[in-house]
């Protein structure tokens, strides 16, 4: 019984552990964020999935101070473009030394925190630790920059990932981000627990890719992620009191403005169908689309965003509304820096740009209205809501979405996306945390029978290349 009790155990994946106690716990922390502290330092790979407002940059900060001391060593800290500023304020609260750089090391930096794309200008050997901010940008990067950083990771001896939207919908995302980490790869968890289906080319299915999940094999697969990850969206998800955790109410607005102008060989607008009509939908009413953009934020004299996707949408709104001001990718990273940290402090009131710039990382909670042009990406929707709503913010926010009657099925598809998302990671929440009760009471020597045929044979006769251990 207790040998193959021992098989059983040997054979069900788990992370492990390489991690160290803690040494530095910064008083300002909740009992939440101690908790996932302690957790990371002693795994010493691994990720931590924390909602918007939760406190990643303090977790991953004092993480980082911890191996530096243990290590006598350097821990770097890869951030979004134009974050890196926030996460040397961010340590100053908690004191924890950090410094930008740009260009490589200097001599006595301890943490060092730069943007993804100036990683190519730092040595790996420099560093004992990697941490990655807001990690889910990885997949936005093309290949041969997301292997850099994957392979920069590999050779740091502890890492954290830190996000607040691993989606849980989305397995090849575990999936490398355990690879990131040291753990099985993306496609060793795929032919573990999963297995092709050509029904399932949905984005809902292991990122669309005609995978789903086996059907003994759902346990399993929470108990291996719970190994290496911890998701929390509130910290009652962990046992803890909510306390001033909670979100203000949100209030979303649907525009839908009518077209001056018809699609060519129509009477009247339908439904744009397929990528090719919904760009051309988007560039046919750029003008009353933005106009309304202007209307809603010049009714008020508040703090506000206007996110946009096209160069032509964020430079008009930029002359519609006097008192706006428009970073755009051609900015260089010091006025990128020089405007968010203006907009912060409350010395600009209108901010103009687009998700894929400012939508990772940055902490806009002094602001509660942004304006949204709908489009099939639910990150990019979810990420620029929550640079507003998010834990620390004081008022309710107010998010006004300007569509057209052209682009109702994209608006359709993102509200899709979104019902799904939540209800996904609230899943992945909460089989996580009660995986882990379970997991802190399993016992592998169960009560049943073992069958004669595996006593007879002896563990060195079973050949089975996987057992999946369950309760």
């Amino acid at each position: 019984m207790t040998e193959y009790a021992d098989f059983l155990k040997s054979k069900t994946h788990s992370g492990a552990d390489h991690g160290f106690e803690p040494s530095f716990m910064p008083d300002k922390l909740f009992p939440f964020q101690k908790m996932l502290v302690e957790w990371s330092v002693r795994k010493g790979r691994d990720a931590v999935f924390a909602d918007c407002g939760l406190g990643k940059t303090f977790i991953q900060l004092t993480w980082a101070e911890n191996v530096a001391r243990k290590t006598s060593g350097r821990v770097l800290v890869l951030t979004p473009l134009a974050v890196s500023f926030q996460t040397v304020a961010e340590g100053a609260k908690i004191g924890v030394e950090v410094n930008h750089r740009r260009d490589g090391i200097k001599t006595g930096d301890r943490i060092v925190v730069t943007n993804y794309e100036r990683l190519h200008r730092f040595n790996p050997d420099d560093f004992t630790g990697v941490v990655c901010d807001e990690s889910s940008i990885l997949k936005n990067f093309d290949g041969e920059t997301r292997k850099a950083i994957t392979d920069f990771m590999r050779k740091r001896p502890y890492r954290l990932l830190c996000t607040a939207t691993a989606a849980p919908n989305d397995y090849i995302e575990l999936g490398t981000s355990s690879e990131a980490i040291g753990e099985m790869g993306y496609a060793d968890m795929l032919s573990r627990f999963f297995k092709r289906d050509q029904k399932f080319f949905r984005a809902e299915n292991a990122g669309g890719q005609g995978w789903r999940m086996r059907g003994h094999a759902e346990r399993d697969f929470w108990r291996w992620v719970c190994s290496w990850a911890r998701a929390i969206r509130k910290p009652s998800d962990a046992g803890f009191d909510d306390g001033a955790f909670t979100l203000p109410s949100l209030n979303i607005r649907q525009h839908t403005v009518e077209a001056r102008t018809v699609a060519d060989g129509y009477l009247f607008d339908l439904p744009a169908v397929g990528l090719n009509e919904q760009r051309a939908e988007l560039k046919r009413t750029i003008n009353e689309r933005c106009e309304m953009v202007a209307d809603v934020i010049n009714a008020h004299h508040s703090p506000a965003i206007a996110w946009c996707h096209l160069i032509a949408e964020g430079n008009l709104i930029k002359r519609l509304i006097p008192d706006a001001v428009e970073i755009s990718g051609s900015d260089s990273d010091e006025r990128k820096e020089e405007v968010f940290s203006s907009f912060m402090a409350g010395n600009i009131r209108v901010l103009v740009t687009k998700p894929t710039i400012a939508g990772f990382g940055l902490n806009f909670q002094h602001c509660s209205h942004l304006t949204f042009f709908p489009s099939h990406s639910y990150e990019q929707y979810y990420q620029a809501v929550r640079r507003c709503w998010r834990f620390g913010q004081k008022n309710p926010v107010t998010v006004d979405l300007i569509t057209t009657e052209g682009q109702n099925n994209v608006l359709k598809n993102l509200q899709r996306k979104a019902e799904s998302a939540d209800r996904m990671f609230s899943q992945l929440v909460a089989m996580m945390w009660r995986e882990l009760k379970i997991e802190n009471t399993y016992e592998y020597e169960r009560k049943a029978e073992i069958p004669s045929w595996v006593l007879q044979n002896r563990l060195s006769r079973i050949d089975t290349p996987y057992i999946a251990a369950t309760a």
